[in-house]
């Protein structure tokens, strides 16, 4: 499962001086916040976001544009560079011939960002190979080069203002700051000036805990970004608002009835999971305990946590600990094989594994359903439409009833099962499940997207 949203904020009462110089000097020149709420500090939480007006289901509470955005290597070609759309014959820079885009009027657009990378990217050839981070944090040092004043994405929360939660972080994560600065200096030290080391872990820290990867319409990553006015909503379980990307802009939708007075809450985690797994990835990636109303009534872990019915015995407390241990070892085994084995080799593991833990879990129980989603993107990379399809619809109801109303999850499971069924020439099936996506796409996206058109013309181009 892909975390689709975040990585945290909360706030520092310890900021450089000459950082709270240009905080405050943003802030004198800011003459609006984000219309219909406001910047408070919530209770236990810190700053956050509440409503001063009423939202309804659906509603656009504010969009935010980046204030700096990469798109992932592996979209080139396929994505404009610039506005990240997604179009066939792109033209492609001229100097690199790796950047790709629309027309003339995105590359010159893209240029004062573009040009730090052409140039890198010359310079090393095939070697150039920074992280998708580095590469972030690359263009957010070249535009404050030329910023004088608060950006369209800061109206109630500058970047500088992110938490990078430095006194927390322990020795891998600093291991793993001090090898993004290496290479930053490796892939970069021709070409852009740097701040200090302090800076630069700083800044690191701020956009691995607040940074936000930009996805499609079936989750599949096109980019990383910041979004800082995005980055002040606290998180919940259960939250009222969803964030979908319109191109490069984020856009924050309503998903619960919002009165004013009420906090704005965002997810910053895949939420599949039972509340001893989220409120531990919570804390180590994002330094707090959650306390919302979802991980104190533990009211789904039932559901997701569902053994298997008739067995002959039923099994005891430790033999379902210890299974869970088995599975979570095994989705981090799986996550780390992507890397170096091959796709009959991961299918074997995903396989070997739901046989295991079938034997105590229900084909319902979350850590089922995550190794079934790996299986199901194995099938669909090797062009097992048939497997892919076998795995979807083990997935789609279960998911259903686990992730809360109008979920990213639910959605990108109806498209992915929509579409199979049509290249299948399952017509009836294949409508029903693109209409089920549209139903959460209109509240997520919005009914003027981009993917809402391009969904309901497929389902058009079936009758």
């Amino acid at each position: 499962m892909r975390e689709t949203y975040r990585l945290h904020r909360a706030q520092s009462e310890s900021q450089r001086p000459q950082e709270v110089k240009h905080v405050q000097e943003s802030r004198a020149m800011k003459t609006e916040g984000i219309e219909g709420t406001e910047r408070f500090m919530s209770p236990g939480k810190g700053r956050g976001l509440r409503a001063i007006k009423h939202f309804k289901v659906g509603d656009l509470v504010f969009a935010c544009p980046a204030y700096a955005y990469v798109l992932t290597v592996n979209e080139r070609g396929g994505h404009c560079e610039f506005c990240f759309t997604r179009r066939e014959a792109l033209s492609k820079c001229g100097k690199c011939k790796q950047a790709y885009y629309c027309n003339v009027e995105c590359q010159k657009g893209d240029w004062s960002m573009h040009k730090l990378e052409c140039s890198a990217m010359c310079a090393h050839g095939e070697n150039w190979c920074p992280s998708e981070t580095v590469r972030l944090v690359a263009r957010i040092i070249q535009k404050q080069k030329y910023l004088t004043e608060s950006t369209p994405s800061e109206k109630v929360l500058t970047l500088t203002e992110l938490e990078a939660h430095l006194d927390k972080l322990d020795n891998e994560k600093n291991e793993m700051n001090d090898t993004d600065i290496a290479a930053l200096h490796h892939f970069y030290s021709r070409h852009l000036d740097f701040p200090d080391n302090a800076a630069l872990t700083e800044l690191f820290s701020q956009v691995n805990c607040n940074g936000f990867t930009i996805e499609d319409e079936e989750l599949s990553h096109l980019g990383s970004a910041v979004f800082p006015d995005v980055a002040l909503m606290n998180h919940s379980c259960s939250p009222n608002v969803i964030v979908t990307y319109k191109g490069t802009v984020a856009e924050v939708r309503a998903v619960q009835e919002i009165s004013p007075g009420e906090e704005i809450f965002n997810s910053y985690i895949d939420l599949l999971y039972p509340t001893e797994d989220r409120i531990e990835r919570l804390s180590d990636s994002y330094f707090f305990t959650c306390d919302c109303k979802e991980c104190t009534s533990k009211s789904k872990d039932k559901a997701k946590m569902e053994i298997r019915q008739k067995l002959s015995t039923l099994p005891e407390a430790d033999e379902i600990r210890q299974m869970v241990a088995y599975s979570r070892n095994v989705i981090e085994e799986f996550r780390r094989a992507k890397h170096y084995k091959t796709p009959s080799e991961l299918l074997e593991i995903c396989e070997l594994s739901l046989d295991k833990m079938g034997s105590i879990f229900a084909d319902t129980n979350v850590y089922m359903l995550h190794m079934m989603y790996q299986a199901m993107g194995v099938c669909l990379y090797m062009q097992d439409w048939d497997g892919a399809m076998k795995y979807g619809e083990k997935i789609i109801q279960p998911y259903s009833v686990h992730y809360p109303p109008y979920s990213l999850n639910v959605a990108s499971m109806y498209l992915k099962l929509g579409r199979l069924y049509l290249g299948l020439e399952k017509k009836t099936q294949g409508v029903k499940a693109l209409k089920k996506a549209l139903a959460i796409m209109d509240i997520a996206h919005g009914k003027d997207h981009p993917y809402i058109l391009e969904v309901k013309k497929e389902i058009e181009d079936q009758k």
